[in-house]
């Protein structure tokens, strides 16, 4: 198995990550890439390659609900640093970003420049964010600090719930015991200081990233 560092795109647009993966190579030749198109792959992924030392992020993949998929690598990998590469580059997307614990945001309208030394600057031990003027948000703060007490499979069952799946279901989607689902299901309404699943689904919803068109 190889022990070169490793960084992990993903993207669910094959030409944006071949010109990812470009930038990558021509700036970082010593490291090894791999790739991910959704939700799923960039779980698998980062199962089996202990060794990835960054991910690249796309907050629109399938299988994600804006926010979601960077809010669960930092809850299951807390020391692997996460850059979001997003066309929607609103300053409260950014702000949001930053708070949900990216060390990095690059537009994908960037020059291969910048998101070169961008990437450069996280590896390094630090973080690259454009200028913002979206103010910070108490309430992503709370909503931040609220999804970080979930277990990595207690944010699982949270997203089956966004979905409107019932626990059966959400048992067989995860492969976990019914009676599993139902301790999940109670302890995620604690958390979250929800009073129903329906509540709980609508703070998944405002995860998701507004549209500026």
């Amino acid at each position: 198995m190889s022990t070169a560092p490793t960084l992990l795109v993903a993207d669910d647009h094959p030409l944006f990550r071949a010109a990812v993966l470009h930038v990558l190579r021509e700036r970082l030749p010593q490291f090894r890439t791999l790739e991910a198109a959704s939700a799923a792959t960039l779980g698998q992924a980062l199962q089996d390659h202990p060794e990835v030392e960054l991910v690249l992020l796309d907050l629109s993949m399938p299988g994600t609900r804006g926010f979601s998929a960077l809010l669960h690598v930092r809850g299951e990998y807390p020391e692997l640093p996460v850059v979001i590469i997003s066309s929607n580059d609103h300053p409260r997307v950014i702000r949001r970003a930053q708070q949900f614990g990216a060390a990095g945001f690059i537009p994908k309208s960037a020059p291969a420049d910048a998101m070169g030394d961008a990437i450069q600057a996280v590896l390094d031990g630090g973080s690259w964010f454009p200028p913002m003027a979206a103010e910070r948000s108490e309430a992503d703060a709370e909503l931040a600090a609220r999804l970080a007490q979930l277990t990595p499979q207690q944010f699982r069952v949270l997203l089956c719930l966004a979905d409107g799946l019932l626990n059966k279901q959400i048992a067989a989607a995860l492969g976990l015991a019914e009676n599993t689902v139902k301790v999940h299901v109670t302890a995620i309404l604690k958390k979250l200081e929800c009073y129903s699943r329906t509540q709980a689904a609508v703070l998944v919803k405002s995860l998701e990233t507004e549209s500026t068109a």
